[in-house]
């Protein structure tokens, strides 16, 4: 009987658990974060309502051309023309945007941020073609 009272002890022993609470001794000068289920988001709505729009395509990078004697001069001698554009605009799109929206090759693009805060393009158009030709088309002259 002895041997079945004590089996039955060390039965709900092992069923209810043996507790070591204690003191841990720490060994390291630093405490780490243990690490703990991560779980992935699952948002009940999306963070924007809409998607953003893109803001630079060709009609919104050239503004205007510019119509200034200095740019008359510039169409006359050099076959440049003169645009002003939009501020976030780069060389590269300003070319492709002049490509696709006036069908001409040009050469080089140099561009400037004039005082009042406006960027001011020269587009150096290639030999094929006529600056007062586009500046007619355009309707700068």
């Amino acid at each position: 009987m002895a041997g079945a009272a004590k089996a039955s002890a060390v039965a709900k022993k092992l069923t209810k658990g043996i507790s070591k609470k204690g003191t841990r001794i720490h060994t390291k000068t630093h405490f780490y974060r243990g690490k703990t289920l991560s779980l992935p988001r699952k948002p009940k709505y999306d963070s924007k309502s809409t998607p953003k729009k893109t803001t630079l395509d060709k009609y919104s990078i050239i503004k205007y051309p510019l119509t200034t004697e200095s740019s008359m001069k510039l169409i006359e001698d050099s076959n440049t023309l003169v645009f002003i554009v939009d501020i976030k605009a780069n060389k590269r799109q300003i070319k492709a945007a002049v490509k696709d929206l006036y069908n001409i090759e040009c050469d080089k693009v140099n561009t400037l941020i004039t005082p009042r805060g406006l960027k001011k393009s020269y587009v150096r158009l290639s030999k094929d073609f006529d600056a007062l030709d586009v500046a007619n088309r355009v309707g700068v002259i």
